[in-house]
């Protein structure tokens, strides 16, 4: 006998339609008898669930909205998956929206979490180009955290310290070698902002004159922006007069890296090299040649910390500050 819908699960095991329902919804709310004949049955009939129909007409759900820039993007693809992971082990299921880099995409992706009936939502904007009102209104409807970049709209935050972070690295650079040079990444979000902001605040605090290298264009194609800024200032003067360079993103180390071995520069400390750091510890990093100096993100209790203060709001109470900004770590590597 073939099972589809509920009601048919009901009809076949003879467990009455409001006791599975109570079962689906919570099974500790349901009797040990009525819970192990509900479990026989469905292995008898082979029958699961619509948990997207359970969920939806739950007045306690069991699902949470994660909102992403970019999938492709290596640092926001692991801050997904320790979401989920640890989302799991809190007896809830994830849903992932992917706002592609595109306005129009974060809004369109807001809009389905809002539909679902979401317990809360973990949301990593776009950054400027972010529609504010979008986000206003999610958070009108259920509990929401933000994470990574912070947009003009109240609630909790949890990111990196981007001060801390870019002092670290300023500041073992000069020790350890020529003042550094800021290549900067396109102007898309406070990260931005706010690691520019950093360098230039570390360099004068050490008696410095900041340098910045801006980039022209916007958008997430860092690897590729970088890579054609980097080009045209090699081939306009082949080592830019510095020996030190300092990347707002491992993802512009990259294309900066790519660009100098193309101009003939070597990278690293040896020699006459050119010394290259990033920022973020993305997964390549280690495996990049040279392998990149970086400060590393700690993507677990950014993942940890923004479920946490989830997880309080959504039970009703919150022992966490609103802003929760986390130390990063020198990883010193061969390009520096």
């Amino acid at each position: 006998m073939k099972v589809r819908t509920m009601e048919e699960f009901a009809t076949a095991s003879g467990i009455s339609r409001p006791t599975i329902s109570r079962f689906f919804s919570d099974p500790t709310s349901v009797r040990p008898s009525s819970r192990q004949r509900i479990e026989a049955a469905m292995v008898e009939f082979g029958y699961r669930p619509n948990l997207m129909a359970v969920n939806f007409n739950r007045k306690k759900p069991k699902t949470l909205g994660l909102l992403v820039p970019s999938l492709t993007d290596p640092f926001y693809a692991g801050l997904a998956q320790r979401v989920e992971k640890m989302a799991a082990e809190a007896g809830y299921w994830t849903i992932i929206q992917n706002s592609h880099g595109d306005a129009s995409g974060e809004v369109t992706a807001l809009a389905t979490l809002e539909s679902l009936n979401v317990a809360g939502a973990i949301l990593a904007p776009l950054g400027h180009a972010s529609k504010t009102t979008a986000f206003k209104k999610l958070e009108g409807r259920v509990p929401v955290v933000f994470l990574d970049t912070q947009v003009d709209v109240e609630g909790p935050f949890v990111g990196t310290d981007n001060g801390q972070s870019m002092s670290l690295m300023v500041e073992y650079l000069v020790r350890s070698g020529g003042n550094p040079v800021y290549f900067d990444m396109p102007d898309i979000n406070r990260n931005a902002r706010d690691r520019r902001a950093a360098y230039v605040g570390a360099m004068e605090r050490n008696g410095l004159e900041p340098r910045i290298i801006p980039v022209a264009e916007t958008g997430w194609e860092f690897e590729r922006i970088a890579f054609e800024t980097a080009s045209d200032l090699f081939s306009r003067s082949k080592r830019l007069d510095v020996d030190t360079i300092l990347c707002a993103n491992d993802r512009i180390a990259f294309g900066v890296m790519a660009a100098a071995t193309e101009a003939g520069l070597s990278i690293g400390r040896d020699g006459n090299g050119i010394r290259i750091a990033g920022h973020d510890d993305h997964p390549l990093s280690r495996f990049s040649c040279p392998s990149l100096t970086t400060v590393a993100q700690d993507q677990e209790e950014l993942a940890k910390s923004t479920l946490d203060i989830l997880m309080a709001l959504i039970s009703g109470s919150s022992d966490r500050p609103s802003n929760y900004s986390l130390p990063a770590t020198l990883v010193m590597r061969r390009s520096a």
